[in-house]
């Protein structure tokens, strides 16, 4: 159930009795599984569970895992996409084999049949070597959970561009695909790179390598608390993170921003001002709400460090040939660590000849096993689809970052970043008096909820804000909302504008609120009902509400001026009845392409 933001189509549960395998499932929520006559059933201490977010084949009971292979001696579930299924169920079914469900897994179990019976050997690795040629057989990306009557007191697990990791136990052992799932359990995770294999007992843990030869590995410790993945007496996890913002960011600021010095320490010794003068310019390649923290800290970068600055959407980037080489440096984004997408891009990057950076949440993702640093944001476990505290976490570093690099470059007036560090440390308690105007919110999401298209608008950086709170509308209340720069309004999208639509208007840079003022005028006299977010001296009686919102530096206020727009988009979806934690459609972390 912990694990149920990555995947609620349906859920199950295979354990190993005595004799045989014993599965219950059913589509839907994890919940819905309690009741089963099935999972009564189930009395194994050996077993693995998932919850599904379909790729292949309809939630349905028969489409839901754990998948077992004809013979009901194996069963498997399964995170990932395997992308040559249709030639390997059809060698299978030549070769006698039947499949009910319309999944790309259920091929697994039958493979690992497939190749146990081929195999003529009679030792204790008989059961791993046909896991590893099913594995060997299979393109795409994929972690598994393998129970087999075959060897009733183990589980084998491996991995493959999907996130998967073991945690150590006292005369017990876990597996799961994140972190918080099992952190109350143990604090003591090994980190899995792909195809290793690993051969799980109750009281012990071995490690092969892709050709299974045996190898030993580390622990890593997690600090985290495990009371940090509960709600804590919040409704839902969403309201719970965003009211953690003010100790997320004072927990990223940490050690990176000490008084008046920022602390990079494991860039330091490349990161010269002979290489950053070199660059030519720099990538910020992400998905989602992680490209939108690009989108606010692009402007940041180019002005503080007069570097061109060029933000792309990882699923386009890997596809259209970029121009990279090694006067680019390419900063990778994504909250989980596991973005697929976005790992992709990494790589090729790194083939380019360009030096990559990964910024994200989870120590030991697969991203940071890939890109030459790693810096890590400390927002802690974000449970809630929709990301909210760890998106602003990452606006926070990356702003630090650039002062980091204008600093060694010498590209910025000291004044200027005396100050934006000033507003920086200001942060949690400003982010404090922003979260008093949920009250204000409620009522405004009342008066809307019901609505069909609402709009966002902004310019320059207020700009991507807006992006980010109409991503935001659109994910958990499935309301359509459009962002547009305010200016380009007139150029067309004012078509859209009639006699009581929502226009919510963002405005923090004093150079162009002037501008933004005039553009929302010309939605107000078609009708439109607005809502501003501003700290700049407005005339607020042109405007149905306005929220007020701490003064500070420009570059800081994407990290303020987010807040009541995820506070908009958590009450609509209260107000129409919704899970917010849990939206249609979406995963918390996308590891499939």
């Amino acid at each position: 159930s912990k694990l149920e933001y990555r995947g609620y189509d349906s859920a199950g549960i295979a354990t190993l009795e005595k004799d045989s395998i014993k599965v219950a499932k059913d589509k839907g929520r994890v919940e819905n599984l309690y009741n089963l006559e099935d999972t009564k059933k189930l009395e194994g201490s050996i077993g693995i569970a998932h919850t599904r977010w379909a790729t292949h084949g309809i939630p349905s009971k028969i489409n839901s895992h754990p998948h077992l292979d004809n013979s009901e001696s194996i069963a498997v579930v399964h995170n990932g996409i395997i992308e040559n299924y249709i030639e390997l169920k059809n060698m299978l079914i030549k070769n006698g084999y039947h499949f009910i469900s319309d999944t790309d897994t259920e091929i697994i179990p039958n493979l690992i049949h497939y190749y146990y019976n081929k195999d003529d050997g009679h030792d204790d690795l008989k059961l791993l070597r046909a896991v590893k040629k099913t594995c060997d057989s299979l393109i795409g990306s994929f972690s598994l959970e393998i129970l087999s009557k075959y060897m009733p007191d183990n589980m084998i697990v491996v991995r493959k561009d999907s996130p998967l990791v073991v945690g150590k136990g006292n005369g017990e052992n876990y597996v799961a695909s994140d972190i918080p799932a099992i952190l109350s359990y143990t604090k003591d995770f090994y980190l899995l790179d792909n195809y290793e294999y690993v051969l799980l007992s109750r009281d012990n843990i071995k490690f092969y390598n892709k050709n299974l030869n045996e190898i030993s590995k580390e622990t890593t410790t997690i600090t985290w608390d495990a009371m940090a993945a509960d709600k804590d007496g919040f409704e839902d996890y969403m309201l719970k993170e965003i009211m953690e913002q003010p100790k997320a960011i004072r927990e990223t600021i940490g050690s990176r921003l000490d008084g008046n010095k920022c602390n990079f320490s494991e860039l330091d010794s490349d990161f010269s001002k002979e290489f950053l003068s070199s660059l030519h310019q720099i990538y910020i390649v992400a998905c989602g709400t992680a490209m939108h923290v690009g989108l606010c800290v692009k402007n940041t970068i180019e002005n503080l460090c007069k570097i061109h600055v060029e933000v792309d959407i990882a699923s386009e980037f890997r596809y259209r040939d970029p121009i990279v080489d090694d006067k680019t440096l390419c900063i990778f984004l994504s909250q989980s660590g596991e973005t697929a997408d976005t790992i992709a891009a990494l790589k090729l990057s790194k083939e380019k000849g360009a030096k990559t950076i990964a910024i994200t949440n989870v120590i030991g993702s697969s991203i940071t096993r890939e890109a030459d640093y790693s810096i890590y944001t400390h927002a802690g476990p974000e449970i809630a689809v929709a990301s909210t505290k760890a998106y602003t976490s990452q606006v926070v570093l990356m702003t630090i970052l650039a002062i980091y690099f204008a600093e060694i470059l010498g590209t910025a007036d000291e004044s200027l970043l005396v100050d934006i560090k000033k507003n920086i440390l200001e942060l949690p308690k400003k982010i404090e008096e922003v979260l008093k105007c949920d009250e204000e919110i409620t009522k405004f999401a009342k008066k809307i909820y019901q609505e069909k298209d609402v709009f966002f608008l902004g310019r320059g950086i207020d700009e991507a804000i807006a992006r980010e709170g109409s991503l935001k509308l659109k994910e958990i209340s499935y309301i359509h909302s459009e962002s547009y720069p305010a200016g380009e309004l007139k150029h067309g999208s004012i078509a859209l504008i009639e006699n009581g639509v929502t226009v919510v208007g963002v405005m923090t840079d004093k150079d162009l609120v002037k501008k933004t003022v005039s553009n929302i005028q010309e939605v107000i006299t078609r009708g439109a009902k607005t809502l501003v977010v501003s700290n700049q001296d407005i005339d607020k009686s042109m405007f149905d509400v306005v929220i007020d919102i701490p003064e500070t530096n420009c570059f800081v206020s994407p990290i303020l001026a987010i807040v009541p727009l995820q506070l908009l988009s958590y009450y609509i979806s209260k107000e129409k009845g919704l899970d917010v934690d849990k939206p249609r459609n979406l995963a918390k972390s996308v590891t499939v392409e």
